[in-house]
């Protein structure tokens, strides 16, 4: 607001203007073209045209929508609070995180809307948009690990364990986490054109990961299912782990709606941030694409929350003491190091054994003196 008053009392007749070139982006040419724009003074809450220089957003910020979606965020957010603590499920802060930024970066949208020449609030707000989903899609991953340990036979799905479903897929959430955090800070109001298509086209490769991810994943939780329902048909179900279906198709249905927020960005970024593209001119778009499938993905955890169908100890990955890892790395070592040694100690036998035929092949059967024949007898 200081620099409006600056600009204010220095054209008092008019709104003043100030005429620079700049080059806007196109994410599908490699070519830019010179426009022209105008620094003009900010309205009522900082707002100026979309079009301006010193425009902080592509539209005018609904208050009363982002007021909506931080009470609803900040209800479901509770909730799993409340559960967490009522089921006794410590992996939740992984959900509850991803509830909590989308909290935090709607209340900053809000913020943001009354003080829209604030670059510091569309930065927080957009960042916490755009990275919170990844906290979701890893609680997803870490609840079916436990759905695998819990309710298998087998404890693994194909020869993959349980408790490494949970630990592969998470690291590789955290890959797209940092790409897409990469990304996602490059794109702050303010950077050049270069720098946007770096940010856009390094935040679209983290997005195209996560979803190449997710669809792995869905097919390792089709093999679950389909083993489950062998269990089922062979009567081998333990006692009390029956429960596993709505859990299940509850994670279909989370894994769905990610996906659904995935491909609506990236169909926004890989059409450009020109005005040609729509998609991120229209906030609509954002709240039904993205807000709004990430409310209903995580309200549903809500509903049919892991901690009423994982129950038990034997519902968690065993916890060992740092005496008990060290033992085990003993252990694990000693293994590696004995197989080792008589894969080693059988080569060589197998050699000698090899060479022994060889050279006996070419020898005279041995016989005794005694049984020699003088020689034209």
């Amino acid at each position: 607001m200081a620099s409006s008053t600056a600009i204010a009392s220095s054209f008092t007749t008019h709104i003043a203007s100030t005429t620079i070139t700049i080059t806007p982006f196109l994410a599908s040419s490699a070519a830019s073209i010179s426009a022209t724009c105008t620094t003009a003074i900010p309205g009522k809450y900082g707002y100026v045209d979309p079009t301006a220089c010193n425009a902080e957003w592509n539209f005018n910020p609904s208050y009363s929508a982002a007021v909506a979606f931080s009470v609803m965020f900040g209800l479901v957010t509770t909730g799993h609070v409340i559960e967490a603590f009522l089921y006794k499920k410590r992996f939740c802060w992984v959900l509850i995180m991803g509830a909590a930024w989308e909290l935090a970066s709607f209340v900053t949208r809000a913020l943001g809307a009354h003080n829209q020449q604030s670059q510091s609030l569309i930065i927080v707000s957009q960042l916490l948009l755009l990275l919170a989903p990844l906290w979701v899609n890893a609680f997803a991953y870490m609840t079916v690990g436990r759905l695998i340990h819990f309710f298998h036979p087998s404890q693994r799905v194909g020869r993959v364990k349980g408790s490494s479903v949970a630990k592969y897929f998470v690291w590789a959430d955290i890959v797209s986490f940092l790409v897409q955090g990469t990304g996602g800070s490059m794109l702050s109001p303010g950077s050049s054109a270069h720098t946007m298509k770096i940010g856009l086209d390094t935040y679209m490769a983290g997005v195209g990961l996560q979803e190449g991810f997710i669809l792995v994943f869905i097919g390792l939780i089709v093999k679950f299912q389909r083993d489950m329902l062998e269990v089922e048909r062979k009567g081998e179900v333990r006692l009390g782990r029956e429960r596993w279906r709505g859990l299940v198709w509850t994670l279909y249905a989370v894994l769905v709606l990610i996906s659904v927020r995935i491909i609506y960005r990236l169909i926004e970024y890989s059409r450009g941030t020109n005005p040609s593209n729509p998609l991120p001119f229209h906030e609509a778009y954002t709240y039904a694409l993205d807000g709004l499938p990430m409310f209903l993905a995580i309200f549903i955890l809500n509903v049919m929350h892991p901690g009423r169908v994982l129950t038990g100890p034997d519902s968690e990955f065993p916890k060992l003491s740092r005496q008990e890892k060290k033992l085990l790395k003993a252990q694990n070592k000693a293994a590696k190091a004995d197989k080792k040694a008589a894969k080693k100690k059988g080569k060589g036998a197998t050699l000698t054994d090899e060479r022994g035929c060889g050279w006996n092949s070419l020898q005279e059967p041995e016989v005794e003196l005694g049984e020699r024949r003088p020689v034209g007898s």
